[in-house]
């Protein structure tokens, strides 16, 4: 079928396309990230034992991190593909595609839902729980790890309504459970008495919310593609390419699963409980960094794989230069305010004196380098949008195996600080690792844009006197 209902992300001005589909992902990303944020929030503030609750549920992180990447395995190769298929006039592959990866989502969901409550306490104490903070920890977990699947579908299957080009439908879908998250919070937190199980259970009724309202928009709502009986069937030759595309926001994301281990033992080993609970701080930091600069690159995606699948590679090239350009005064912006006032950053989610003077000093180590951060995510997922499988999967596994967990273990000896020097890594590895992505991304998008003005030359009737 050759069906075109989406052909504005071919034809619109680029600059206003990507305003209009970028500020309801970035608005919808800045919101999913509340849900872990503002649950951080409230335990941090639980009164004398907050910052020990709030250290027991950051070393949950790397669970809940690891849950979020498998969304992304499936999902951020599908919608990519979707979109292709769909700037191609291939509705049915773009149909079956999107059913397939939301019937491979059921699958991984029920297996993670499984280990994850087998294998909870001994998981969280290998991942930096100490005695004083596995009971919260392992109270968070057990309940969040029963909404495996709501994280599962709401987080992936989104990614198929923005790919459509509904960017103000998806940034609904996440709004939807924030709002609930932050009500229910203070509810079963404070008034029920139920401390970090509260905080847990919010989340996973606020996230059932929200996948409810995904699945009913894609199968009853005015979305193009459908879910139905035939689309959810798994078709190996549709679903196999979506994982590979996937690789690299998967590496990206359960690398940050990895790396919390890493750290966090690390800090243990070098530092205390405090340094621990500084991690937790600087990673909810990290996010209101990366949360918007994931949902520009998300308004990105549509329009790039529409316009590769069309060969428009004007356009093409036209968005890439656009989302690197905003993406680097985001990432610049915000490391000012951060090297500026760390206090403030910290301060959000606990008040205790040790905790706020060790964690301000961190951040600043930390973040040392996130300005040049934007050009990273610009890159990477511009490789994604094109379906550049393996060049995605590369950068994103240099910057995180290749260069930051050696750098956890390598800094240090080099430094007298230990704990400091633990922190330091994050900056030494992003210089490094954002180096070698636009490198590869310089050499990469100029075979890609080539290859499609090849392909318009061959489809275009020659002229008098053009250039071949």
């Amino acid at each position: 079928m050759n069906d075109r209902d989406n052909a504005f992300l071919g034809t619109e001005p680029v600059g206003g396309l990507l305003f209009r589909l970028a500020v309801p992902t970035i608005t919808a990303q800045v919101i999913n990230m509340l849900y872990n944020v503002v649950d951080r929030i409230y335990i941090g503030h639980m009164g004398p034992e907050g910052d020990m609750a709030l250290t027991g549920v950051g070393v949950c992180m790397p669970i809940i991190m690891f849950v979020s990447a498998f969304a992304a395995l499936i999902s951020s190769g599908g919608a990519p593909r979707a979109s292709i298929f769909m700037g191609q006039g291939d509705k049915e592959s773009a149909e079956r595609t999107m059913g397939g990866c939301f019937s491979a989502q059921v699958i991984v969901s029920l297996i993670l839902t499984a280990v994850i409550l087998l294998y909870n306490r001994p998981l969280l104490l290998a991942f930096g729980a100490s005695e004083n903070t596995i009971g919260f920890a392992t109270a968070y977990m057990g309940i969040y790890a029963l909404g495996t699947l709501f994280v599962e579908l709401t987080l992936g299957m989104n990614a198929f309504i923005t790919a459509q080009g509904f960017a103000k439908m998806g940034m609904l879908t996440v709004l939807i459970g924030a709002v609930c998250n932050i009500v229910l919070d203070p509810i079963f937190i404070f008034l029920f008495h139920m401390g970090v199980r509260g905080a847990a259970l919010a989340t996973v009724i606020s996230q059932g919310i929200s996948c409810a309202w995904v699945v009913r928009f894609l199968s009853r709502g005015k979305s193009i593609l459908k879910l139905n009986g035939d689309s959810l069937k798994i078709r190996p030759s549709l679903v196999l390419p979506c994982i590979a595309l996937g690789i690299a926001p998967f590496v990206m994301q359960a690398s940050e699963s990895v790396i919390s281990v890493c750290f966090n033992s690390s800090l243990l080993k070098y530092g205390s409980d405090v340094a621990v609970g500084s991690m937790t701080i600087l990673t909810s930091v990290m996010q209101f960094a990366m949360m918007p600069l994931q949902g520009l690159a998300q308004g990105a995606q549509p329009i790039s794989s529409y316009n590769y699948g069309a060969g428009n590679a004007g356009r093409v090239k036209e968005v890439f230069k656009l989302l690197l350009i905003t993406s680097l005064a985001y990432s610049t912006a915000l490391w000012a305010l951060i090297m500026a006032f760390p206090q403030v950053f910290v301060t959000m989610f606990n008040s205790k004196p040790e905790l706020v003077s060790f964690a301000s000093k961190a951040l600043r180590v930390y973040c040392a380098v996130m300005f040049i951060f934007g050009a990273q995510i610009a890159c990477q997922m511009t490789f994604v949008s094109l379906g550049y499988a393996a060049a995605s999967a590369i950068v994103a596994i240099v910057r995180k195996f290749v260069l930051l967990v050696p750098l956890i273990y390598i800094m240090p000896a080099l430094m007298e600080d230990k704990a400091m020097a633990v922190y330091t890594a994050e900056p030494v590895a992003d210089l490094l690792a954002v180096t070698f992505t636009v490198t590869l991304f310089s050499v990469q998008f100029k075979k890609a844009l080539r290859k499609m003005e090849l392909q318009q030359q061959k489809l275009s009737p020659p002229t008098g006197g053009e250039e071949s």
